[in-house]
């Protein structure tokens, strides 16, 4: 289906699952807001890439840990194009800690991973809502993990801040409805830049063949796969609101 003419702001779009979902929505025909945190350079790629898809697309930065950063971000939105169709809370942070590592977390620790995770995400729909509503059957898709659902992950904080954003995507799709759907994607493994900095090449590649080898499909996701997932929600039945998607080959249905 076609996004001609509508706008989706994607958070955390510089990298990874938020550079594909980007560059899919930008394919659909819609106007992509890019909203990046530090990394400037890889904001200006994913716009080109967006504009050469044949979208209007522009970066805009912007903390979503920080309010007036959000409201900032859906203003800029709003000043392009005049109004907002998508939302696409992507952006996200952890910690790699063992769980049974229970002193490797700080209260400072837990603390920014739910400002990020959990209310930059609520403050990011808060700021987009009458927008979203105004345009009518829009969408919200908020980027979770299966480690919201499963208790798994990176660390204990990161998936308690996943299983807040699945019950925070329950309470938005009851609040926000009729006019904005809101759902979730929980994604398992997948290839992408937010490992580096967390593991080597090499770890992540140990981590990859473990998960492929439990996991029912045998795989790890790409990003593109779970830019596929978003889109379902953004564009697919119109019928689906207040849902988690697990999108992760399987791997719920052995561990």
């Amino acid at each position: 289906m076609s996004l001609q003419g509508k706008t989706a702001i994607v958070t955390g779009g510089s990298s990874g699952i938020g550079t594909a979902t980007a560059v899919a929505l930008a394919e659909r025909g819609a106007n992509v807001l890019v909203n990046y945190s530090r990394n400037a350079d890889g904001a200006a790629t994913i716009v080109a890439a967006c504009r050469e898809a044949g979208a209007q697309a522009e970066a805009a930065q912007g903390d979503v840990s920080d309010d007036a950063a959000c409201r900032a971000i859906v203003d800029a939105a709003m000043s392009h194009w005049g109004r907002i169709d998508v939302l696409v809370n992507n952006a996200g942070m952890t910690k790699m800690v063992a769980h049974e590592n229970l002193e490797g977390l700080s209260a400072d620790d837990f603390q920014r991973i739910y400002a990020v995770n959990v209310i930059g995400t609520y403050q990011m729909s808060r700021a987009a809502a009458p927008h979203l509503k105004s345009a009518g059957d829009a969408s919200i898709v908020n980027v979770s993990s299966v480690a919201g659902l499963m208790g798994g992950g990176s660390s204990i904080a990161y998936a308690a801040s996943k299983g807040a954003m699945n019950t925070m995507t329950l309470s938005l799709a009851r609040v926000l409805a009729p006019e904005v759907r809101v759902n979730a994607v929980c994604p398992g493994l997948v290839e992408t830049d937010f490992w580096s900095g967390q593991v080597t090449p090499e770890q992540f590649q140990e981590i990859g063949k473990g998960y492929s080898n439990k996991a029912v499909l045998n795989r790890v996701a790409s990003s593109a796969d779970i830019a596929q997932s978003i889109l379902f929600f953004v564009d697919g039945d119109r019928n689906v609101t207040g849902q988690i998607l697990a999108s992760e080959s399987g791997i719920g249905l052995v561990l």
